[in-house]
């Protein structure tokens, strides 16, 4: 089976509303670490191409009326939630996988994530905005995806047979991401 690329910007299909979102950017270290997997990774039916770290996501209020005025909207919302916020650390301390995820086909292989200044803000951003159901406030798992869907046992068997050295980064910076247009519309600078 040949792997497609996953796009996280594509049209939210549960919901059928337009989903934003808030990603850090993950250093040169973890993207090699991808890379490096990436042999690995074929045997799932999408691999994600680009890689960030999802901070909070944000379904459209109106999905006909979306778009840039709504966008606007959203990033002055978000920065004055950020005001205050300083830079936090994240570490990579491995990969796991989503057996049954939430939402989309599974299973999901990942970078687990720890870092307590991420949860911070996420649970900070959903006080704020709200949890978009099943996959944020108490169920939010920081992580980075690498491939989802295809066979469980692929997905035991890369989980349970690699082992990586822990990567460590401070995260300084936050981008709104647009899924219409598939690009950064605002970037927020966090407090040092």
């Amino acid at each position: 089976m040949e792997a497609a690329y996953d796009d996280p910007g594509r049209r939210e299909r549960r919901t059928g509303r337009e989903v934003y979102s808030l990603n850090a950017s993950i250093p040169g270290e973890a993207k090699r670490l991808a890379s490096e997997l990436f042999p690995r990774l074929v045997a799932f039916e999408r691999v994600r191409e680009e890689h960030t770290l999802l901070v909070k996501r944000f379904e459209s209020a109106d999905p006909d009326r979306g778009g840039k005025a709504e966008l606007a909207t959203l990033g002055k919302r978000v920065r004055s939630a950020l005001a205050g916020v300083s830079a936090f650390e994240v570490r990579v301390t491995g990969i796991d996988r989503f057996e049954q995820p939430a939402r989309g086909p599974g299973p999901v292989v990942y970078l687990a994530i720890e870092s307590t200044g991420l949860e911070r803000l996420h649970r900070r951003l959903v006080a704020e905005f709200g949890a978009v159901g099943e996959i944020e406030g108490e169920a939010y798992t920081p992580h980075v995806t690498l491939a989802r869907g295809g066979s469980i046992d692929a997905a035991r068997e890369l989980t349970a047979g690699v082992e990586i050295a822990p990567i460590e980064w401070t995260v300084s910076e936050l981008r709104l991401f647009d899924p219409r247009d598939r690009e950064t519309i605002g970037r927020v600078s966090l407090s040092d």
